[in-house]
């Protein structure tokens, strides 16, 4: 019997096509970098004079649908580029089998002629002869061009695998001055590409089917070359770190299967064990550095507040993704309230001193404030008058139907120029300002002047400005720091002067203005953000009566908070027979719906136990779900006869672990020691001898709580406060 050969069984299973819009070139960058990059690439241009020449591949192996980004990539780049027979010349070739020149560069005069004639190129295929090509270059030099005149730019598209060489054709075209930009399609191989681009190599090879990132790095390159200027001033080129992938095709080892042999010394077939392969479609990737381009964008002042993201919307324009609480203003600040009852007349400088840019940042600032504080509910009535010789009330106080029609009339109002004759101004404000028909005695709401000037009076101020106070007008002033002295010569105090650093410091003063209009009548917590929890002792031991002081104390404590979702936030535990949430931080938006809830919470009697009432605190109420806010400070006041505490140091500390400052308020005329533990080791707690006299002690509490800015840092352990009948003591 013949011999029989050795047979190996080989199975071949190729995965299907890795989809082509799979990223073989990625930049390793943050999402708004890559937005950068993507804008940048769109205020790219290049107006030197230059030729570029496009030599793209229209073989089989790169396809018709890799052919087509091939194009968009070229008409993307011609998107750049300043056409015209004096400036930049451009021209195609493709090629496959034979080079096929599709235009010379002096073809067309226009960009757009240009960009219809790549767009009707028809895909030729046939095998890929990149070397060819090359060659005809060598030979032939650029058709239609100036020679070595001018730069020459050569840009060769391709999947980089030739059919012939193209290291010396590459390299003699090099050595000619020509600057060649290799551009990877499909599923390039870079080593070719590497071949082809000029150095440093890592600045001229890219990846078309990634059309922005693709004509950022070509621009980046021809930008740091001085071959042109295509970015403004403020744009950068700067180095990132990416990854570049190319497709293999690898033999592996699967195991092995039966199979027969032939043996010569037996002359018969013998079963065998033969190695089972497969062959696999792999990416491998290497690491390396692009150049790309980006410039500044409208979210790198760091435009959202209070924790907002803000989200590019091209090369200006922007939005906020605000947290929940902040979502009243289009930069996440706070929605402010006014609740007090006061009359604001605005007064506007409008002379030749403080220009025609100051008189619209004035107008603005305004408006802003008009926008954040003004509601349907506002007790605050406002007026705005302009002044330069003379004095014009262009909105009456409170003379407008609604929030848009006063955003009208200040549109309307125009800029004078003229003399700075402020106080001749605020002499004409103190007599007829306000109007003919203000109301007198306890009807009549408080009235208020804010001055906004950046220049220097020319008139005599000290005088005039004394005789508007007289008649009971609160005086604010609003400027840069060149008039600060007049200012507080003009309010009678540094603490009625707002100065700005910026002109977009300036609308950062709106809460500022705000807590001054509303301080004077009631002092306490205006525009201070803070999520607040009353926990209330209801049980047996407290007596219905004695829950019913501790509830007025608590009202009264409301009052001097300014409630809605932007700043304060207030909510309600009780505890006796049970812990119950009589509503929480996100139920009631205004301070009357709270102080309406706060009169209805039950008394429940039983025995209470206030560490069970802190827990429910932390897992049910200052919880994100039930409308605590990531970054606001957070406090829980608890107020108690002391029966019951026992178990609540415990729970306690475990707030003031979460950053949540845990205050009490203990009564009784003994100071029970389970209270003593439950406000923590330094002894931190008011103590009030009867529930009666709980209303002796609430400047203390409110002025421990805004005294100076709030200083409780949230998601860190807080520090406790020993707070005593006479003071808020701080201790650190």
């Amino acid at each position: 019997m013949p011999s029989f050969l050795l047979l190996e069984a080989i199975c071949v299973f190729l995965f299907p096509t890795v989809p082509p819009s799979l990223p073989l070139q990625e930049v390793h960058v943050s999402r708004e970098t890559i937005g950068k990059i993507s804008a940048a690439s769109k205020m790219m241009q290049c107006s030197a004079a230059v030729d570029v020449l496009f030599l793209l591949d229209g073989s089989h192996s790169v396809g018709k649908r890799s052919f087509e980004s091939s194009k968009h990539f070229a008409i993307t780049v011609c998107d750049a580029l300043d056409i015209s027979p004096e400036r930049v010349r451009v021209g195609v070739f493709q090629f496959s089998s034979t080079p096929h020149l599709e235009f010379p560069l002096d073809s067309f005069a226009t960009r757009q002629e240009v960009k219809v004639k790549i767009k009707r190129m028809v895909f030729k295929g046939g095998s890929t002869e990149t070397g060819l090509a090359l060659k005809y270059l060598l030979r032939n030099g650029f058709p239609g061009g100036r020679n070595a005149s001018v730069p020459q730019i050569l840009i060769v598209v391709t999947d980089g695998k030739s059919q012939g060489h193209v290291a010396l054709p590459a390299k003699q075209l090099k050595e000619r001055g020509i600057t060649v930009f290799a551009v990877g399609v499909r599923f390039p191989r870079w080593e070719e590409l590497q071949a082809l681009a000029s150095e440093p190599r890592e600045q001229h090879m890219l990846f078309a089917e990634q059309v922005e990132d693709a004509t950022n790095g070509l621009f980046s390159t021809l930008g740091s070359t001085a071959i042109c200027t295509v970015a403004p001033p403020a744009c950068r080129v700067e180095p990132h770190p990416c990854e570049r992938k190319m497709l293999e095709t690898v033999r592996e080892r699967d195991g092995s299967v039966l199979c027969w042999r032939g043996s010569p010394q037996t002359n018969a077939v013998l079963a065998s064990r033969c190695p089972f392969y497969s062959w696999r479609r792999v990416f491998l990737s290497h690491s390396t550095t692009c150049y790309r381009t980006t410039c500044p964008g409208p979210c790198d002042s760091q435009p959202c507040q209070n924790g907002g993201t803000c989200v590019p919307e091209g090369l200006d324009e922007y939005h906020c993704i605000c947290l929940l609480a902040f979502g009243g203003d289009a930069n996440c600040a706070p929605k402010l309230s006014l609740e007090c009852r006061i009359d604001i007349l605005f007064l506007l400088d409008s002379s030749a001193g403080t220009t025609l840019e100051g008189f619209l940042r004035a107008k603005a600032f305004v408006k802003r404030f008009v926008q954040a504080v003004l509601d349907e509910d506002s007790q605050a009535r406002v007026g705005v008058a302009y002044y330069s010789r003379e004095l014009v009330v262009a909105v009456p106080v409170g003379e407008y139907q609604d929030v848009p029609g006063l955003m009208r009339s200040l549109d309307s109002i125009p800029f004078s120029g003229g003399a700075t004759l402020t106080g001749s101004a605020l002499w004409q404000v103190a007599e007829h300002g306000f109007g003919s028909a203000t109301r007198t005695g306890q009807d009549r709401p408080h009235r208020a002047v804010v001055l906004l000037t950046d220049a220097r009076s020319q008139d005599k101020v000290a005088g005039l400005a004394r005789h508007a106070r007289a008649q009971q007008l609160l005086l604010l002033g609003v400027g840069s720091e060149a008039v600060q002295v007049e200012l507080e010569e003009i309010t009678g105090s540094p603490k009625h002067v707002i100065v700005y650093a910026n002109p977009q410091d300036l609308f950062h003063q709106i809460p500022k203005l705000q807590r001054k209009l509303c301080s004077q009548q009631r002092p306490g917590c205006q525009a201070q953000s803070l999520d607040l929890v009353f926990m209330l002792d209801a049980s047996a031991s407290v007596g219905p009566e004695n829950f019913a002081h501790m509830q007025s104390f608590v009202r009264s404590c409301v009052l001097r908070f300014d409630v809605n979702p932007d700043v304060t936030q207030v909510g309600l535990v009780v505890y006796g027979s049970q812990v119950q949430t009589a509503f929480g931080l996100d139920t009631h938006h205004t301070r009357a719906a709270v102080l309406r809830a706060m009169s209805q919470a039950p008394y429940l009697g039983g025995a209470g136990s206030a560490g069970t009432a802190l827990l429910h605190i932390h897992d049910k109420v200052m919880t994100v779900q039930r409308g605590a806010r990531p970054g606001v400070p957070k406090a829980v006041v608890v107020l108690t006869g002391g029966q019951g505490a026992e178990d609540a140091s415990v729970p306690a500390q475990k707030l003031r672990n979460n950053g949540i400052s845990v205050l009490v308020v203990g009564m009784g005329p003994v100071l029970r020691e389970a209270l003593r533990r439950l406000a923590g080791p330094r002894d931190s707690l008011i103590h009030v001898a009867a529930y009666r006299d709980l209303k002796y002690h609430q400047d203390a509490l409110i002025d421990w709580i805004c005294g100076g800015e709030w200083e409780i840092t949230p998601f860190r352990a807080a520090s406790m406060y020993i707070l005593t009948r006479s003071a808020a003591l701080r201790v650190c």
